[in-house]
């Protein structure tokens, strides 16, 4: 007869690292290099004209709701590291692109909110 294990699974972890790992290959969202092209707009439409970086808030909402939809509860402290790297990005490339990118300081007047509407 088998008896089942009494300590939780950590898969639920497991697969969202993983999962999280793999989106990082194929999209190459978190690349270090930011770069500013010849006559590149500002876009400041769709959910630009709320945050100014709205993939970066959906990458807070994807660590922060993945593990709940696995059922792991332990899973959401993965925001405690990421979101001082996050922090760290964000105010990085807007100091970049203030400097580099022709518009991004008045777009930066218009749009208060870095990641959160209403919050930051």
């Amino acid at each position: 007869m088998r008896y089942a294990s009494k300590r939780p699974s950590d898969a639920p972890e497991r697969a969202l690292l993983k999962g999280l790992a793999a989106e990082r290959r194929r999209f190459g969202y978190a690349a270090s290099t930011i770069q500013v092209e010849e006559r590149q707009p500002v876009v400041s439409t769709g959910p630009y004209a709320y945050v100014r970086h709205p993939m970066y808030s959906g990458a807070l909402l994807l660590v922060a709701a993945m593990p709940l939809a696995l059922g792991s509860w332990l899973g959401v402290f993965l925001i405690v590291p990421f979101l001082p790297i996050l922090v760290w990005r964000i105010l990085d490339e807007e100091n970049f692109l203030e400097r580099n990118l022709s518009g991004y300081a008045e777009y930066m007047r218009r749009v208060q909110y870095r990641l959160v509407p209403g919050v930051w």
